[in-house]
């Protein structure tokens, strides 16, 4: 570790700021803790709001950081192992935007997986750039994605031989990577950027237990260090890995999709850190590792629980696994992901990140503690006691990953296109107009411009019975859905 990683520049600054109290004539309104309403805050509550301050004397400056901000992003790069770091103030949605926007232009392609978050669909959209969907293997036994092969983004890059970047997400929502090092080898060969989606794994760089950082294949990763570690939400960083990206591009970028009025508590969350994973990472991972192995020892003999091992491993394109994420299915008992997450909360007050058509996911980090995982434990012991494990598996999930439909148009047209509202009964054939998106993960299933086909309507179809979440579309409940409407030409 370097002695320099001592130090945190924004956080310190701000408490100094604090120390000296000047009359403040500065936005934001709320003057400190002072002006923030009673019925949120209690006097003894507001000690933190003393930080959320702006760009007054001495702070620095998001947008130009010459400072506090530019020394706190130069201690993430080091501890990384970045080019540059940039702080995000709006999440890793911001970071890949600004990865999109930087490595492809108006009609040039973009390889991009099946299993992207939504963000990169909004960075299309922007930029204009052409996506060459590619689909990562699918892990039958679980019903979710797994990696995107090498193979697979060799083939693409052949058959588009002018595509420049290709984005992939690794480590996936479900702790899942794909093998960077070969890919980032047939990147290099075809002379295409190699950027990824990091959100879910800003703190893999702390342990050899984990799977490798991204930072040491691709030219761009975006973290988001609020999902794992002590940032407050929204608070990500993007890392630069090569000198094949355009610094002064990037940052261009970065204005166009950050806030102009940045929140210092969301940069002092991530000074501050930092600031552990530098004295503490190894700690807190191993000791999160921990939690892990004792819940997986626990479900080991739970009749009709099971959790994901790495017995997946080499199979469906999985190249590691990451341990802090358990994967928890109870399907043998009856049990779809949905009504599990819902049982777990509902009667045992225990809340698991996400639900898909089999499995509950659970998120562990440092900051877990022994009573939370014992009532996990408990409650998956005493639903198992009370089913019975049956013989058949339930219907109606996923047994594959479904075909990538039809593009008639590019995310950005379909965006400025006519459209019109139709019953959802109605939709099979259509081109969406929007993007229909199970909430958690966020991942599109149809995007704006692509042709509904029998297929993903009938598994949208069996979302939509069991009453999944959706982002993306006008109709929440998806009764309705906005579709291009194909007598009106394009409106840009």
């Amino acid at each position: 570790m370097v002695k320099a990683q001592n130090k945190m520049p924004l956080v310190e600054k701000l408490k100094k700021y604090n120390e000296n109290r000047p009359a403040y004539f500065c936005i934001p309104g709320h003057r400190f803790e002072i002006g923030v309403s009673e019925a949120w805050l209690a006097q003894e509550d507001r000690a933190f709001l003393r930080y959320d301050l702006t760009e007054a004397y001495g702070l620095d400056d998001l947008h130009q950081p010459e400072g506090a901000i530019k020394e706190a992003q130069n201690l993430a790069a080091e501890l990384f192992g970045a080019r540059e770091s940039f702080f995000l103030v709006n999440g890793t949605t911001g970071g890949n935007e600004a990865m999109v926007l930087t490595a492809a232009g108006p009609g040039e392609e973009i390889i991009i997986p099946r299993n992207a978050h939504k963000s990169i669909l909004m960075g299309l959209i922007m930029s204009g750039a052409r996506p060459v969907y590619v689909t990562p293997e699918w892990i039958p036994q679980w019903g979710i994605c797994g990696g995107v092969s090498p193979q697979t983004i060799e083939c693409a890059l052949d058959a588009h031989p002018d595509c420049r970047s290709v984005l992939l997400v690794s480590p996936d929502y479900y702790g899942i990577t794909s093998d960077l090092d070969k890919i980032s080898e047939v990147c290099a060969a075809h002379q295409a950027l190699l950027l990824v989606d990091e959100a879910h794994g800003a703190h893999v760089y702390f342990s050899e237990l984990l799977p490798k950082g991204a930072l040491q294949y691709a030219d761009m990763c975006a973290q988001s260090l609020h999902k794992v570690t002590g940032a407050l939400t929204q608070s990500s960083i993007l890392h630069v890995g090569s000198e094949r990206i355009s610094v002064s591009v990037l940052k261009q970028n970065l204005q166009m999709v950050q806030s102009t009025s940045p929140s210092y508590l969301l940069m002092a969350s991530l000074d501050a850190a930092r600031f552990e994973l530098a004295q503490n990472g190894k700690n807190m991972i191993e000791g999160t590792l921990q939690l892990a192995a004792y819940i997986k020892g626990k479900i080991g003999g739970i009749p009709g629980i099971q959790y994901m091992d790495e017995n997946i491993i080499g199979q469906n394109a999985v190249h590691e696994l990451d341990g802090t994420r358990l994967t928890i299915t109870a399907i043998q008992l009856g049990f779809s992901g949905f009504a599990l997450k819902d049982l777990l909360m509902e009667k045992y007050g225990v809340d698991t990140e996400l639900a898909d058509g089999q499995n509950v996911l659970v998120i562990l980090t440092f900051a877990n503690i022994w009573e939370e995982v014992e009532r996990l434990v408990y409650a998956l012991q005493e639903i198992a006691r009370t089913n019975i494990i049956r013989d058949e598996v339930q219907q109606g999930q996923k047994s594959s990953i479904i075909s990538i439909p039809d593009m008639i148009l590019t995310p950005r047209e379909a965006h400025f296109h006519k459209k019109r509202s139709i019953s959802w009964q109605e939709a099979k054939g259509t081109i969406a107009g929007e993007a229909v998106i199970p909430y958690p993960p966020g991942t599109p299933l149809i995007y704006p411009g692509e042709r509904i086909d029998e297929e993903v309507w009938s598994y949208l179809e069996d979302l939509r019975r069991q009453q999944c979440h959706f982002q993306g579309i006008s109709d929440s409940n998806l009764n309705t859905l906005e579709i291009i409407d194909e007598s009106m030409e394009n409106s840009v």
